[in-house]
């Protein structure tokens, strides 16, 4: 459909018709074609005319009234006129006007100019030139103004909108943020790390990496006696009180926790398998600490055993579509649990394997005896064990120490068949040493095999 182009209006308004065509034929002179000229012969005939053409969508940039009219005078014309477009530009033409007219014109109607009867050509043309020319220009400006200030609003919403957009970001970072924090405690970082993903995301059913790894087990002992005398709500309470007090030892010689097994804690230490070490010793010193404040017979202090391998094992990921875990495979794995249990056996807190001692940068810091040769299930040959004692008390650490020459010499007359120089040095190890767990095992192995064969 073709927009109708419609010519800016010019009202000239004077109940003298000579002077209205006189102003006409002036103004086309002028301007020709480029205004639409429209008269009127008073005040009310130019209102009824300004509101059809404002009603009809014209725009009327300038309205030159007389003053003296019969019906109506110019100053009210133009007051009235302002109320309805006070964008119009108003001349007074007039010769009678007086100053207080001009003044009301003024206030009322924002008069713009007032030119005098009879006028000059010259002096009419310059004057509604300069009142188009600054309708026009307070009319772009006000478009602009307009478009400025639209361009505002949009620019307001849509920064509202971006920081809404970002406020919402935000919560989903923090909600994600939470989330894998959440996953982490499920799926160690460590564990991620070591098959080279930034998140669990990215993790695949079966992927798995081969690796030395130091393996630790660790375990509380009579734990289901001892859980027969608690409700299960305080069962978790004392498994969760416990657990939270070992994770640290662990975490700060840089190891993980593979998994919690009910009571049992299966860590893992990549890197020097002193970690390990330091880490099993931690746990005993902070059991030590737990343990005072088990001091009633219905907390009793508890004792946990501790074995820990080093070995190439297979990590990786395990299970089906809609479940699965993360886990460690081998050989490594097998032996570092049965050094948990053997701890039962020797009354020990705290054995390592031959490979892990092998392994250990500086095993001089540490106050480690050998104590026994294992078979392990489905292999046939032996494994070194040895004794990690620097979590014992000060004075069972001494004893241990002053009797480990004879300790060490009667245990490899024990393998050597020697029982009665065993036998002989072990007497001395309790004679000095009372409390040594391992020395009394022996003592008594060899009374069996004596009584055996004699």
């Amino acid at each position: 459909m073709t927009k109708i182009v419609r010519k800016p209006v010019i009202i000239c308004v004077d109940d003298e018709v000579t002077i209205l065509t006189s102003l006409k034929s002036e103004l086309r002179k002028a301007f020709g074609e480029q205004y639409r000229v429209e008269i009127a012969e008073g005040g009310e005939d130019a209102l009824e005319l300004f509101e059809e053409l404002i009603e009809d969508g014209y725009e009327i940039p300038l309205i030159i009234s007389d003053y003296i009219m019969p019906d109506m005078k110019g100053d009210e014309l133009l007051r009235r006129i302002h109320e309805l477009s006070p964008k119009t530009l108003k001349v007074m033409l007039t010769g009678q006007a007086t100053i207080e007219a001009v003044a009301n014109a003024v206030k009322h109607a924002k008069l713009y100019r007032y030119i005098g009867k009879p006028w000059q050509n010259e002096d009419l043309r310059l004057t509604v030139t300069e009142a188009v020319y600054s309708y026009t220009q307070d009319k772009e400006l006000a478009e602009k103004n307009a478009q400025l200030l639209q361009m505002n609003q949009e620019l307001e919403a849509l920064t509202r909108k971006q920081a809404q957009l970002i406020v919402e970001l935000q919560e989903k970072e923090s909600h994600l943020q939470a989330l894998n924090e959440s996953f982490l405690r499920f799926v160690p970082r460590q564990f991620l790390q070591l098959l080279k993903k930034s998140s669990i995301l990215d993790i695949q059913l079966g992927e798995q990496i081969q690796q030395e790894i130091s393996v630790l087990f660790s375990d509380i002992r009579d734990f289901t006696r001892l859980s027969e005398t608690m409700t299960p709500n305080d069962n978790f309470k004392f498994i969760n009180g416990y657990l939270s007090r070992m994770e640290p030892a662990i975490i700060e010689n840089k190891g993980f926790i593979d998994k919690y097994i009910g009571d049992a804690i299966m860590a893992l230490f990549n890197g020097e398998p002193d970690r390990a070490v330091t880490g099993g010793i931690e746990m005993l010193r902070k059991l030590t600490d737990y343990n005072t404040t088990r001091t009633r017979p219905e907390r009793p202090p508890i004792k946990i055993g501790i074995g820990i391998n080093t070995g190439i094992l297979i990590l990786g990921t395990v299970g089906g579509t809609s479940r699965m875990d993360g886990t460690v495979i081998g050989d490594a794995v097998n032996l570092a649990s049965r050094l948990e249990g053997l701890t039962k056996e020797y009354g020990v807190p705290l054995l390592i394997s031959d490979r892990t001692f092998q392994a250990l940068k500086n095993p001089q810091k540490y106050c480690i005896r050998f104590i026994d040769r294992v078979l392990v299930k489905g292999k046939s040959e032996q494994v070194a064990v040895y004794e990690v004692f620097d979590a014992d008390s000060p004075q069972l650490q001494d004893r241990k120490l002053a009797t480990q020459s004879d300790f060490e010499r009667a245990i490899a007359s024990y393998h050597a068949s020697d029982r009665e120089t065993a036998v002989r040095l072990l007497n001395q190890c309790l004679q000095a040493n009372p409390d040594d767990t391992v020395a009394k095992m022996y003592l008594q192995r060899c009374q069996e095999f004596s009584e055996r064969f004699n």
